[in-house]
């Protein structure tokens, strides 16, 4: 009985074997004139009528990601890229302007995210990060500012004016610092 069943497996394996060297050559010989084809065809079907279900799902998937693995090396060969291109996303300076903009200009759908006000709020003396169009936008927000976040911004505020104030240095970065740091303690004082 064992010797039975070994020979079976064998059996099936060398069809399998056949029938993945058929559709290879399926592959290979489509070129070929219409009468070829259909004949091989029937070859293949009758070879899958034997195979079951399972087995000839398992084969397909096979053949199928070999298919796809010369497709992508074709196309290396042919120098086009096989990499997905992923949307870029955006950096917090992005979504926080963002943020803010939405804030001014559509206050229905506007909802509050504390990481953008946070954001906002540590980086609100830097030129290049919160340009000018945007930080009239932003003083017009702090306005609206309340809790620990407005007392904490009037705290960090004055310890920057002290801190520049004792320094006498004329570097146009600093003076525009400075000057946005007495906007905001004007503001919220």
């Amino acid at each position: 009985m064992p010797k039975m069943n070994v020979e079976k497996k064998e059996k099936k394996a060398e069809k399998r074997k056949k029938l993945k060297q058929r559709v290879a050559q399926k592959g290979e010989l489509e070129s070929d004139t219409e009468p070829k084809k259909t004949k091989q065809n029937l070859q293949v079907t009758k070879e899958e009528e034997e195979l079951t279900t399972e087995e000839r799902r398992k084969l397909e998937r096979k053949l199928k990601k070999e298919r796809k693995k010369k497709e992508k090396q074709l196309m290396r060969e042919a120098g086009i890229s096989t990499k997905k291109v992923e949307p870029k996303k955006q950096s917090g300076s992005e979504l926080a302007l963002a943020y803010l903009t939405s804030w001014s200009e559509n206050p229905e759908e506007w909802k509050f995210q504390k990481t953008r006000q946070t954001w906002l709020l540590l980086h609100m003396y830097d030129k290049e990060k919160v340009p000018g169009k945007y930080f009239t936008i932003l003083l017009d927000y702090l306005q609206g500012l309340q809790g620990g976040a407005r007392d904490i911004t009037v705290q960090k505020a004055e310890a920057f004016m002290k801190e520049f104030d004792g320094s006498d240095a004329e570097d146009p970065n600093l003076l525009e610092k400075c000057e946005r740091i007495r906007q905001v303690l004007q503001l919220l004082s």
